[in-house]
């Protein structure tokens, strides 16, 4: 699903302090790296609080991966916080036959038509937080977002991003844990793919 220079992905995430895009960055590069690839994961962020814009960083390849920078021109982009397409310069960087990955109540052609996005662009929308909020009862749409995203990786199952998921936050409850499994498994079962 994604065209690639030198066989290199990069992703960049934006997001608003706790809602998990540090954390399903760093989740996406674990899963990957486990599938057998080369991958990093990074944030950048200002002042750590609650609702801060943050963005979050991932190069995946099936060679080693030399660059240490931010993502500048990244393949995939996720939209965590549905309210960043207004403030944020989402597009910045991307080619014209980027994935924008938006979590949204809006459908593809709504979220096209207000990045103004050409018709190579490929657009995954879901909402991720009505997702959270039925599951979990909360709005943590890192999970779904993660379910979704096996859409542009497909020689991973979505599986493996829920087990992951599982495994790294343990801590949690396990009624938690399987609703944030049902979370991921429902993002990749909704997730619109135009």
């Amino acid at each position: 699903m994604v065209d690639t220079l030198n066989g290199t992905i990069e992703v960049r995430w934006h997001g608003r302090g706790g809602q998990g895009a540090k954390s399903a960055s760093a989740i996406l590069a674990e899963v990957l790296f486990e599938a057998g690839k080369f991958a990093q994961a990074f944030p950048e962020y200002g002042a750590e609080r609650q609702g801060a814009p943050i963005k979050a960083y991932n190069r995946v390849s099936d060679k080693p991966i030399r660059r240490r920078c931010g993502v500048q021109n990244p393949h995939i982009v996720v939209v965590v916080d549905p309210t960043m397409l207004g403030t944020a310069n989402i597009c910045e960087g991307c080619g014209e036959d980027a994935v924008y990955l938006v979590n949204t109540p809006s459908d593809s052609a709504a979220v096209r038509e207000k990045l103004k996005l050409s018709g190579a662009a490929r657009i995954l929308a879901i909402d991720a937080t009505k997702i959270t909020l039925e599951e979990l009862g909360q709005n943590r749409p890192n999970a779904p977002l993660l379910g979704a995203l096996s859409h542009v990786f497909p020689d991973v199952p979505v599986e493996a991003f829920a087990d992951h998921f599982i495994r790294k936050m343990s801590r949690l409850s396990p009624a938690l844990l399987e609703a944030n499994r049902r979370a991921i498994l429902r993002g990749r079962q909704e997730a619109v793919v135009a």
